[in-house]
């Protein structure tokens, strides 16, 4: 743990987070911070410029700063859920043990249900953060299939989830998966009129049959997954892909990260063209590192992955403008749907849930 004053975590206010605490969560002498920006969403988030009173060597210019969300009923809705406090265990007590590219973590705390992160500030680092209209998006996904499968090798079936210090990583309402409730009935009133029929089809399917839906997720063999992998979570550092808001870090099978990913944030034409080797390098990865992956296996489980990674997308372009801004939601709802439709989901949840 950090000195002392670090150990008085911010509440949610910006204005907790002196140049005494900073200095106190950086172990350095800092003499003035600065707020460069701040938003808040899912937690709330703050780059600080920082200036040190006297040489402070290894020390950031700035850090980007992880806390409550600012807003009270936004607090209480993260709170419940529980996404705060496993991002902040995941940094404190997993990141080191990672084998990706993640901030660099200068401090991280939780007491109960109090936490806050001091991370490294990725923009000031020269991060990219890609987006599916890059000119190298094929490129930048064939790297992060093989850094998915480093990072699920590293973690695959390890004891180590069974009470033991990844445990927590299986536990929480962030897990419970409720096919989308509301959100997703809001999206199909909608968007049903401007999508294929797999649209309805997939939506109607799943808000009937949820809890069924839900067990057939509990497949082996599991991992550490990062859980929520779109391309709004990831960065470039130089050519290698990187990883960050690990809020919903689950003990899932592999697939989960690799259908999420594809079926959602890369273009449709993209992802058909090259979808079959993206998941034959992921096979060959794992293969690298020891881990074996059968072919029918992991077919099966893409696709029955792909049936959340709809779900979340279709949530999100459901509540409009809450979560991310229309066009992105909407975009990736688009996306997904068109990968429910090529791997034909409806039917095959409908084979498994006979």
């Amino acid at each position: 743990m950090a000195p002392a004053d670090a150990m008085r975590m911010p509440a949610g206010r910006r204005e907790e987070l002196t140049a005494a605490w900073v200095g106190g969560a950086l172990d350095a002498p800092v003499r003035a911070v600065e707020v460069l920006d701040a938003h808040s969403g899912t937690t709330g988030r703050v780059r600080l410029g920082v200036t040190y009173d006297g040489d402070a060597p290894g020390r950031p210019a700035s850090v980007f700063v992880k806390l409550a969300p600012f807003d009270e009923r936004q607090r209480r809705f993260v709170d419940a859920v529980g996404l705060g406090v496993a991002e902040a265990r995941f940094y404190r007590d997993v990141a080191a043990r990672t084998p990706v590219r993640i901030p660099h973590v200068w401090h991280a705390a939780v007491v109960e249900d109090r936490y806050v992160m001091v991370l490294e500030d990725l923009v000031a680092s020269g991060a990219r953060f890609p987006t599916p209209r890059d000119p190298d998006l094929v490129d930048y996904v064939t790297r992060l299939v093989d850094e998915l499968a480093a990072l699920h090798a590293r973690f695959w079936s390890s004891p180590e989830f069974d009470g033991g210090p990844l445990g927590f990583i299986g536990e929480g309402l962030r897990l419970a998966y409720g096919g989308g409730g509301p959100f997703i009935a809001q999206a199909l009133d909608q968007f049903a009129d401007q999508l294929p029929a797999a649209f309805r089809a997939v939506g109607d399917l799943d808000g009937a049959r949820t809890p069924e839906v839900a067990a057939l997720f509990d497949v082996e063999p599991r991992t550490l997954a990062h859980g929520d992998p779109h391309l709004g979570n990831l960065f470039a550092d130089g050519d290698r892909p990187g990883f960050f808001d690990w809020g919903m870090v689950q003990h899932r099978a592999g697939m989960w990260d690799l259908a999420y990913v594809l079926c959602q944030s890369v273009p449709t034409e993209t992802r058909r063209a090259h979808e079959r080797a993206w998941l034959d390098r992921y096979r060959a990865q794992l293969a690298t590192h020891g881990v074996t992956l059968d072919a029918a296996t992991q077919w099966d489980q893409y696709r029955l992955f792909a049936t959340y990674a709809w779900a979340s997308a279709t949530s999100t372009a459901g509540v409009g403008e809450r979560w991310q801004r229309a066009e992105v939601g909407q975009g990736g709802m688009a996306r997904a749907t068109a990968a429910v439709e090529d791997l034909d989901v409806v039917a095959f949840l409908q084979a498994r849930l006979t």
